[in-house]
């Protein structure tokens, strides 16, 4: 007990200070969640409640601050249906903004509930909330100051999950272009127009398709739990946009390859309460990020909540 207690401080104070992990959404929904409880005695689902904490910061000056309620509907024995809902915060230099964030709603079922395995799969889609447009006094903002990615997205994946190991792949392909109007121009004259040139420009963005895999070793104890892992995230096609001279850009580095290493320590008061932390450290990082997903820093605890209707 007390050994968990020490790991969990260790990692708590690890996460003020580590570089974050980001991406669209996808690597939290559904089989390619971090973290699943597995538990060869349960043959029911419980619905769930998880409300989260998350704060990241980046390598300019926004700090990303985002509240989410999790919830887990038991549909069947086999299936489950997830909704999350987010509210972001953003402050910086050039302006603090908020709003609800892209509504995520994942459906997911167990395809196969062995003795020492799991195998399931989860189907979602990614809802937005407003078209990125978001700006100050007439001057549009880049990305990262957006509560919302603007898009229509797919999401699918399926994950094998045992006692010690989480294996899960998925794949979110976004449709059409975001109504985000940030160029450098825009902002000639303005006192903050050096600043606002190392934002990478996202005029009518259409992000690329990501494809991640999630490997995570678990540690499970009687009320403790720990994992450990990597969470690479191959973006397939180059993210498009429209420059200050109006020239549409498909940059080679806005797509390819960001690694993240994971690291998780949750403690259960009992079958239906626990708490979480999750902490992530950037291996490989693209080079151009349009979206504005670039975090520095990162740290998030979520209590989660179980019950039987």
């Amino acid at each position: 007990m007390r050994y968990g207690v020490l790991v969990f401080a260790l990692l708590s104070s690890y996460a003020a200070r580590t570089q974050g992990c980001s991406d669209a959404g996808f690597c939290t929904m559904g089989a390619m969640k971090p973290d699943q409880p597995f538990n060869k005695k349960l043959r029911f689902q419980l619905n769930s409640m998880e409300f989260s904490m998350y704060r990241g910061t980046t390598r300019l000056t926004p700090t990303i601050l985002v509240a989410t309620a999790d919830l887990n509907f038991t549909l069947s024995q086999k299936s489950s249906l997830q909704v999350k809902l987010p509210y972001q915060w953003v402050t910086g230099r050039l302006a603090n903004t908020e709003g609800a964030g892209d509504v995520s709603i994942c459906f997911t079922r167990n395809f196969l509930r062995a003795d020492k395995f799991y195998i399931t799969y989860s189907i979602g889609a990614k809802i937005p909330t407003n078209s990125s447009d978001k700006a100050i006094n007439s001057l549009p903002l880049p990305m990262y100051y957006q509560t919302s990615l603007g898009t229509y997205d797919v999401v699918g994946g399926f994950s094998v999950l045992s006692r010690k190991w989480l294996v899960a792949t998925g794949i979110q392909i976004p449709f059409g272009e975001n109504g985000n109007q940030f160029i450098w121009s825009a902002w000639n004259g303005t006192d903050e127009k050096s600043y606002v040139d190392t934002y990478t420009q996202g005029k009518d963005l259409r992000r690329g398709t990501d494809v991640m895999l999630r490997v995570e070793r678990n540690f499970r104890l009687s009320r403790w739990n720990f994992s450990v892992g990597l969470l690479p995230i191959f973006r397939v096609n180059r993210d498009a946009f429209t420059n200050s001279r109006g020239v549409r850009v498909i940059s080679r580095d806005a797509s390819g390859l960001a690694m993240s290493g994971i690291a998780t320590a949750g403690y259960s008061f009992n079958v239906r309460s626990q708490v979480r932390l999750l902490v992530g450290h950037v291996l490989v990082q693209r080079k151009l990020n349009p979206d504005g997903l670039t975090r520095e820093l990162v740290s998030s605890i979520t209590y989660v909540y179980r019950f039987a209707l």
